[in-house]
C-alpha cells in the first residue's frame, strides 16, 4: 500500500475531476453524478488509509504512517512533501466526508452555473486537502492561499443578499493574515539557512530552529494572527457571520465544516512546534480570545433572529473551546480539541443543511416565522433535536466528549478560564433551547406549507447522525488514532 503514492492521489484526483468536468461545459446532469462520483471515490481512499495505521516508512517523520517526498524546485529547497498521521487521516475523512455532503445538499438547490459550482467545491477540496497533507512550508502555503479562490467565488456566485460584500470581506480579511504568514515563512527560511547553511522549507527541519526571543516572538504573532483569523477568533471574527448568511448551503458546509479548522490545524501542526518559547509567552492572549470567542459567541447567538446567522455565531463560540483547548496544550486538552474539530464538522454542517431545507421551503430564515413543526414536519424535527442536542453537548452525543476532555485538560492549567468556558457552555445550552422551543414547540405563528424531509435529504442527515452518535458514543477509535501524534506534540500520552 505505502508504494502508492497515494497522498497525492487524495490531492489531484478532485484537481483532476474539476479539470474533466470543464469539457462537459452546460451538460449538468453528467457532471453532477461525475463530481459525486469522484467524491464517493474519494471518501473510499479516505477511509482506505486507515488500514495504513501503524506503518513507519523509511524516511517519514515520527508517528507519520503515510510519507511522500518528491523533488519540485530543488534550487530553493521546496520539495513536494507530504505526510499523513492520526490527526491528518481524521481531518481528510472528514473533508472527503463534508465535501460528498455539500454535493447532495447543492443537487436541487443549485440552478445556474451547475457545473462550475461542482467545479469550485472540488478545486476546494484539493486545496483544504493538501492543507491537511503538506509537511513543506512552501508547499502549506500555496495550498493555503488555494483555498480563498473557490472560496471566493462559492460566496459570491451562489450566495444570498450581501453576497459580494461577504465574498470581499471574506478575501479580504484571510489574504491579509495569509501575507503576514508568508513574510514569517521567508522569515523562517532565511534564519536557518543562516544557521545551518541548509536552506530548507521542510517542516521536520526546520523544527528546533533557534529564534533571538523577539523575533521568534514576532515570528510566532504572524502566524498566529493568521490563524487565529481563519479560526476565527475574537476579535478577528467580523467576517464570519456575514459569510454564512450570504454563503450558499454548501458554501456554509464546507466553510463551517473545513475552512475553520484549517486555521486549528495549522496552529497545532505548525505554530507551536516551530515556535514553542513564544507560543508559551503568548498563552495568555490565546487564552483570552478563546474565553472571550465562547461567551461572546454564545451571548450573540442568543440575540440573533437568523437562524443562519445564530448558527455562525454557535461556531465562534465552539472554536472558543477548540482554541482554549490548544492554549493548555496538555495531552487531554488537545485530544478534546481535535475531537471537538470533527465533532464541530459535522454538527453545524448538520445545521446549516438543515437550516437550508427550511429556507428551500418557506423563503425565510427567521425564527419567529416557525413555530408547531414537531407536529407538521415530525422527521425533520427529530433531526433537528438530534443536531440541536448535540451541538449543545449533551452527552452521548458527539460534542460533549470534546469539551469535556477540553474542560478537563484546561482545567490542570488555567482554572479561571475554564470556568468561564464552562459558563459559555451552559450560555449556549440556552440560546440551543430557546431555538428548539420556538422551532418545534411554540405555538405556529403563521400557517407554513411544509413538507417533511425527502429521500435525498433523509440520506444526508442519516450520514451525518450516524456520525453525531457514533462519536458520541464511542470515541475511542478517534482518540487512539490520536495517541501516537499527540504524544509526540505534547511529550505525553492522551
Amino acid at each position: 500500500m505505502t508504494s502508492l503514492p497515494v497522498l497525492t492521489i487524495l490531492i489531484l484526483l478532485p484537481l483532476v475531476s474539476a479539470i474533466c468536468l470543464i469539457t462537459l461545459k452546460k451538460r449538468e446532469t453528467p457532471a453532477k453524478y461525475l463530481a459525486l462520483g469522484m467524491a464517493i471515490l474519494e471518501l473510499v481512499i479516505a477511509c482506505w488509509t486507515w488500514s495504513a495505521a501503524g506503518i513507519h516508512p523509511a524516511g517519514a517523520p515520527p508517528g507519520f504512517f503515510l510519507f511522500e517526498d518528491f523533488a519540485w524546485i530543488d534550487a530553493l529547497g521546496i520539495r513536494f512533501t507530504l505526510g499523513m498521521d492520526g490527526f491528518g487521516l481524521l481531518m481528510v475523512i472528514m473533508t472527503a466526508l463534508l465535501t460528498l455532503i455539500a454535493m447532495l445538499a447543492s443537487w436541487r438547490s443549485i440552478t445556474e452555473r451547475t457545473v462550475l459550482h461542482y467545479i469550485m467545491l472540488l478545486v476546494l477540496e484539493s486545496s483544504i486537502l493538501g492543507v491537511f497533507l503538506a509537511l513543506d512550508l512552501f508547499l502549506f502555503y500555496l495550498f493555503w492561499e488555494a483555498m480563498l479562490i473557490p472560496m471566493f467565488f462559492l460566496i459570491g456566485i451562489w450566495g444570498h443578499d450581501r453576497k459580494i460584500y461577504s465574498a470581499i470581506k471574506f478575501f479580504v480579511f484571510t489574504l491579509a493574515g495569509s501575507l503576514l504568514m508568508l513574510l514569517a515563512i521567508i522569515g523562517i527560511y532565511l534564519i536557518h539557512g543562516n544557521q545551518s547553511g541548509v536552506y530548507t522549507f521542510s517542516l521536520t527541519s526546520l523544527i528546533g530552529t533557534s529564534f533571538d526571543p523577539v523575533v521568534g516572538l514576532w515570528l510566532y504573532t504572524a502566524f498566529l494572527l493568521s490563524f487565529a483569523i481563519k479560526f476565527p477568533l475574537v476579535p478577528l471574527h467580523t467576517w464570519l457571520p456575514d459569510a454564512h448568511t450570504d454563503a450558499s448551503t454548501a458554501g456554509s458546509i464546507d466553510l463551517a465544516g473545513l475552512l475553520l479548522k484549517t486555521g486549528a490545524y495549522g496552529l497545532i501542526r505548525f505554530g507551536y512546534p516551530l515556535f514553542p518559547e513564544a507560543a508559551r509567552t503568548l498563552t495568555p492572549l490565546l487564552v483570552i480570545m478563546a474565553v472571550a470567542g465562547i461567551l461572546y459567541g454564545a451571548w450573540i447567538a442568543f440575540a440573533q433572529k437568523d437562524m443562519k446567522r445564530l448558527v455562525a455565531y454557535s461556531s465562534v463560540g465552539h472554536m472558543g473551546f477548540v482554541a482554549l483547548g490548544i492554549a493548555a496544550w496538555t495531552p487531554l486538552a488537545l485530544s478534546g480539541s481535535i475531537v471537538l474539530m470533527v465533532s464541530h464538522g459535522v454538527t453545524t454542517s448538520a445545521l446549516f443543511a438543515m437550516v437550508g431545507m427550511l429556507a428551500s421551503r418557506t423563503q425565510t430564515r427567521e425564527i419567529s416565522a416557525y413555530g408547531g413543526l414537531w407536529g407538521k414536519v415530525p422527521v425533520l424535527s427529530c433531526f433537528f433535536m438530534l443536531f440541536a442536542m448535540a451541538s449543545a453537548g449533551l452527552p452521548g452525543l458527539n460534542n460533549f466528549i470534546g469539551e469535556f476532555l477540553i474542560l478537563i485538560g484546561s482545567y490542570q492549567v488555567q482554572q479561571s478560564a475554564t470556568v468561564l468556558a464552562f459558563l459559555g457552555l451552559i450560555m449556549s445550552l440556552v440560546y440551543t433551547v430557546r431555538l428548539v422551543q420556538a422551532l418545534l414547540f411554540q405555538e405556529e405563528r403563521q400557517p407554513l406549507a411544509i413538507p417533511d424531509l425527502t429521500s435525498r435529504e433523509i440520506l444526508i442527515l442519516t450520514i451525518l447522525a450516524l456520525g453525531v452518535i457514533i462519536i458520541g458514543l464511542h470515541p475511542g477509535p478517534l482518540l487512539d488514532m490520536l495517541a501516537i501524534p499527540i504524544e509526540i506534540l505534547t511529550g505525553g500520552a492522551p
